[in-house]
């Protein structure tokens, strides 16, 4: 299974070589004010898939950190109730007629 992994991620790591060699060819991008940024298109494609997993990885922060702290109030309750005695109670007795 391994291998077929390994494979897959070679072929598409080749597959975005063949991409990237083939688009050098310079793209303009044009911003508000007048700003231009020439640069070739497949390092503009590069800087906006990071500029988007970036702002992905920053807006899962916070439910990130939500569940490890709920996680380390899960561990801290369960230590205690693996600490605290059982105390196993009987049921009662039937009644005697």
């Amino acid at each position: 299974m391994k291998f077929f992994v390994w494979l897959i991620r070679v072929l598409v790591f080749v597959l975005l070589l063949v991409l990237a060699l083939a688009n050098t060819q310079t793209a303009t991008l044009n911003f508000l004010a007048g700003y231009f940024w020439q640069a070739p298109l497949i390092l503009i494609g590069l800087a906006f898939f990071v500029v988007g997993l970036l702002a992905g990885l920053i807006s899962a922060l916070p439910t990130m950190f939500r569940l490890r702290m709920e996680n380390g109030r899960l561990k801290r309750e369960l230590r205690v109730a693996r600490e605290a005695p059982v105390v196993v109670e009987e049921p009662p007795m039937p009644p005697l007629i």
